[in-house]
C-alpha cells in the first residue's frame, strides 16, 4: 500500500472541521489515532488527553455548532519528517453557534500534529483557538 500524502490528510481534516461546524463530530473523531497518546485543545475548555476524552471533547464542541462550513484555510507552515508532521494554519468558516439563529464568521489558528500509522496520516494533536489578531498585554495577563 502507498502511504497517504500529508496533503490528503490535511484535506480530510478540513472536511472534518466542516462537519463539526454542521454539528457532526464523526469525521473529526475518525481523524485521530486510536492510540492513547492523543491530545486536543479547543476553544471550549482545557486540553483533552487520551482517545476517550478527545472523542468526548469533539462531540461537545460539535454540539455548539450547526448549519456551517469551512470557507478556507491558509497554510502558515508545514514541517514533515519520517512519520511525523506539524501543520500550522488559519482556518475560516461560518456556522450558527450556540442557540443563535445568526450565522457567525469563524477564524481559528490551528496547529495539527500528524503521525503516519499503517500508511495513513492520523492526528495525534490538534489545537485550535480564535486568537487570530493581536491582543493588548492586559487581555492575556491573568488577573
Amino acid at each position: 500500500m502507498v502511504a497517504e500524502t500529508l496533503d490528503r490528510a490535511v484535506e480530510r481534516s478540513h472536511r472534518a472541521v466542516a462537519a463539526v461546524f454542521r454539528g457532526d463530530p464523526g469525521p473529526a473523531k475518525a481523524l485521530f489515532s486510536d492510540d492513547e497518546d492523543v491530545t486536543l485543545g479547543n476553544p471550549f475548555g482545557p486540553f483533552a488527553c487520551g482517545r476517550k476524552k478527545v472523542e468526548e471533547t469533539i462531540a461537545g464542541a460539535a454540539s455548539n455548532y450547526r448549519d456551517g462550513d469551512v470557507t478556507g484555510a491558509d497554510l502558515i507552515a508545514k514541517y514533515v519528517s519520517d512519520g511525523l508532521a506539524c501543520v500550522v494554519e488559519l482556518e475560516r468558516g461560518h456556522a450558527k453557534v450556540g442557540g443563535s439563529d445568526q450565522t457567525a464568521t469563524l477564524a481559528l489558528r490551528v496547529t495539527s500534529v500528524f503521525r503516519l500509522e499503517h500508511d495513513v496520516w492520523k492526528l495525534v494533536h490538534r489545537h485550535a483557538d480564535p486568537i487570530t489578531t493581536p491582543r493588548p498585554a492586559a487581555s492575556v495577563i491573568p488577573r
